[in-house]
């Protein structure tokens, strides 16, 4: 995540909003309450709204649409979405890409136990994870991950494909160590090239 993270109060005007936007070069930015506790998010997405109506006032009038409150505020505490989609400083990097993905959002505001800002975790953050070297990868495999599985296995990681090989006589452990496999960081695809015991499993967990 980058800890250097811009945010506003709520009585952030809207000029100044997109100002820091376009300043810091980011699609949203965490809103703040007392001593740093994330209350919401104002993204690009909020500020639009002003300019879809920009030349109907009309519909401005009708202030129960949230699009159209939005389109009338002019400071971020009108603006942000609440309560704000956030995760906490321990939340590994699959799991806060499972929340960009479910929420749709590209930043994620990290927080701490009482809400406080840490920093934000955006997409750049997520795809840096695939720029580790693969002999770095297959290391971390290697001592972290087969030692914790009751079998003989050898690793070798090409271009982030993790190619595991060996002795895995109960197929029943195949899913069990492709997963713990893939949830190395950096780790693009797995291929199993284990003994003709377990070839038939192999085949079905690397699809």
């Amino acid at each position: 995540m980058t800890h250097t993270a811009v945010a506003v109060g709520g009585r952030a005007s809207y000029k100044e909003i997109v100002e820091l936007m376009d300043e810091w070069k980011v699609s949203a930015l965490p809103v703040l309450a007392g001593e740093g506790r994330v209350i919401g998010v104002v993204s690009e997405a909020d500020l639009l709204h002003k300019e879809e109506y920009h030349l109907g006032a009309d519909v401005l009038a009708d202030r129960s649409r949230p699009a159209t409150a939005k389109a009338a505020a002019v400071y971020a505490e009108d603006l942000m979405t609440s309560p704000a989609v956030t995760v906490h400083a321990d939340a590994t990097l699959s799991e806060a890409a499972r929340v960009m993905a479910r929420r749709r959002v590209k930043r994620l505001p990290v927080v701490d136990e009482q809400g406080l800002l840490e920093g934000v975790v955006s997409r750049s953050d997520l795809l840096k994870v695939f720029l580790r070297s693969d002999a770095e990868i297959a290391r971390e495999i290697r001592d972290d991950v087969l030692p914790a599985l009751p079998a003989t296995l050898t690793v070798r990681v090409e271009e982030g494909v993790a190619v595991l090989g060996g002795d895995l006589r109960d197929r029943a452990l195949v899913p069990l160590a492709a997963r713990a496999v893939r949830a190395v960081e950096g780790v693009v695809d797995i291929r199993l090239e284990l003994r003709p015991a377990a070839t038939a499993s192999a085949t079905t967990a690397s699809g």
